[in-house]
C-alpha cells in the first residue's frame, strides 16, 4: 500500500474571489511596503510621517530618512508632535518584530491615522534604501538584548 501526502497548500480552501479580493483590498488600508516608501521619498510626495518605534538608541545609531522616534509608539512629554492629519508609517526592526503593530494600535485608539511598514529597517536596508544616524550602514541589522 503507498501512501499518499496531503498536500499542505490544498489541504485548506481557498477563498471565493470576492472574499480574496475584498479581504486583499483592506490589507492595503493597514499595511505598506519598503519599496512603496522609497519610491514616494524618491519622488518628494509627502503627506506621511515615519516613525520608528525601535528603543532610542537604535533610532540614534540608524533611522530612515527624516523619521521620528518614538519607541514603542509611546506619546510622553518629550515625544515628538505627531499631525493627525499626516498618515503615520510606523516601522520596527523587521519581519519577526511586532513593535510597529503593538504602536499602530495605541496610535490609532488615541486617534491617529496608521499604517505599518512591511519588512522594517531590516528590509528597507536589504533593498537600498538610504539611513540617517550615527552609524548610518554599520549599525546593527537586528535587537539585540542589552547587556546587563
Amino acid at each position: 500500500m503507498k501512501f499518499k501526502p496531503r498536500s499542505q497548500v490544498l489541504g485548506t480552501p481557498a477563498a471565493a474571489p470576492e472574499e480574496a479580493a475584498h479581504y486583499f483590498l483592506a490589507k492595503g488600508r493597514y499595511e505598506t511596503d519598503v519599496a512603496d516608501v522609497i519610491v514616494d521619498l524618491r519622488e518628494g510626495i509627502t503627506g506621511f510621517t515615519l516613525v520608528d518605534v525601535r528603543d532610542a538608541r537604535s533610532y540614534e545609531e540608524a533611522h530612515l530618512p527624516g523619521a521620528v522616534s518614538l519607541p514603542s509608539g509611546q506619546q510622553h512629554p518629550s515625544a515628538p508632535a505627531l499631525s493627525r492629519e499626516n498618515l503615520l508609517v510606523l516601522y520596527c526592526w523587521g519581519p519577526a518584530c511586532n513593535g510597529a503593530a503593538k504602536a499602530a494600535a495605541r496610535l490609532a485608539a488615541q486617534g491617529y491615522r496608521v499604517k505599518e511598514m512591511l519588512g522594517g529597517i531590516e528590509y528597507w536596508r536589504k533593498e537600498g534604501g538610504q539611513l540617517e544616524g550615527t552609524l548610518g550602514d554599520q549599525a546593527s541589522m537586528y535587537w539585540t538584548l542589552p547587556p546587563r
